[in-house]
């Protein structure tokens, strides 16, 4: 498949239009923002930010007495200087809690830190470049990220999952009719994740020519853009084999032939289908655990950590920039091997 067909440039594709939509309804300043830092993200990234800050302007619209005389596209680049500290802080208090076409919607700790990202990143691009005199997105402070409780699943709970994909043995009538079809893909989508660690996005993004069974390796496209190979090991291989052989014998839609993971209706499979099918199999398995793909990439990567305990190993395999992030997840990890050894070495004995 040539690279303007695949996948991840139709992904693209599809993100520049809906970002073309979004900036439709954004001050027209806004499109030199985010054509300044077009070469520095993805298109995912600046797709995500269109949204955020598409609810920071709305609510200034609504609840600012000079923001509301005007449309949000007739905003002038000078109002960024008339907006206070204040008004952010007002802003972070309101994306808590808010009603957006009669939906309820919430944002926590995490999400409240995205939207102030997406502020931020905008003031700065503008003040750096000096069309601004001021940057009070700098002045507010990014909520406190407590770290979560690392969510896996122990290693009896992968081997039942993985009896369950296979078997079937607790799932329902209507489940049981689907899974003679799909039993041999899920089973290789479930043993890859588990075995490899990668990312749900890099898993449905796999074309077949990404794999390479004289090395064990499959070729991904990692966050940020860049590709890599992921290598795996021999239940990987036969599980993704057992499916290639079903594979062969299937016709794929036009534009989806080279796709290695199929829908029922023949095209790629997506993100969304493999998180259902995840949670199908995980709740017969644990009910006291949300497992979803991500919980699969922490199974294997706490898997490895505590196998190796080489945290740039794990960086690495995962496809994390930056070390301090694996770190930042597996600390708990590292404490817990650390209070193992104080027990290592004796002193006298007993």
């Amino acid at each position: 498949m040539s690279e303007n067909n695949s996948y991840h440039s139709q992904v693209d594709k599809q993100n520049i239009i809906k970002l073309r939509e979004v900036l439709s309804t954004l001050p027209r300043f806004c499109r030199t923002f985010f054509l300044g830092i077009q070469e520095n993200t993805s298109t995912r990234t600046r797709l995500a930010y269109a949204y955020d800050l598409r609810v920071f302007f709305e609510y200034m619209h609504e609840n600012n007495p000079v923001c509301n005389k005007m449309d949000i596209t007739d905003y002038p680049l000078s109002l960024l200087d008339q907006i206070q500290k204040e008004d952010i802080e007002q802003y972070m208090e309101y994306v808590s809690y808010y009603i957006k076409d009669d939906h309820e919607v919430t944002n926590k700790e995490r999400g409240k830190a995205r939207k102030l990202s997406a502020l931020k990143t905008m003031y700065n691009y503008f003040f750096i470049s000096e069309k601004i005199e001021h940057n009070p997105a700098a002045l507010v402070r990014m909520p406190k990220l407590h770290e979560n409780a690392i969510i896996r699943l122990e290693p009896n709970e992968v081997a039942t999952l993985l009896d369950q994909v296979e078997a079937g043995e607790k799932l329902t009538k209507k489940e049981l009719e689907y899974h003679k079809k799909t039993r041999t893909r899920d089973l290789a989508i479930l043993t890859l994740l588990l075995g490899t660690g990668i990312r749900v996005s890099e898993c449905v993004g796999i074309d077949i020519p990404d794999l390479d069974f004289d090395v064990n390796g499959v070729k991904v496209r990692r966050k940020g853009g860049y590709d890599a190979v992921v290598y795996f090991g021999d239940e990987v291989e036969k599980a993704l084999r057992d499916y290639l052989d079903e594979r062969e014998m299937i016709i794929p839609c036009q534009g989806h032939e080279d796709a290695l993971f199929l829908s029922l209706q023949n095209r790629r499979i997506s993100v969304r289908s493999v998180e259902l099918l995840v949670k199908k199999y995980a709740s017969r398995v644990t009910t006291l655990k949300k497992i979803t793909p991500h919980k699969l990439r922490s199974t294997y990567g706490t898997s490895l950590y505590e196998e190796t305990g080489d945290i740039y190993l794990v960086a690495d395999v995962l496809g994390h920039k930056d070390v301090n992030t694996t770190r930042k997840h597996y600390a708990a990890q590292a404490d817990m091997r650390r209070r193992q050894a104080a027990n290592k070495v004796k002193l006298r004995e007993t």
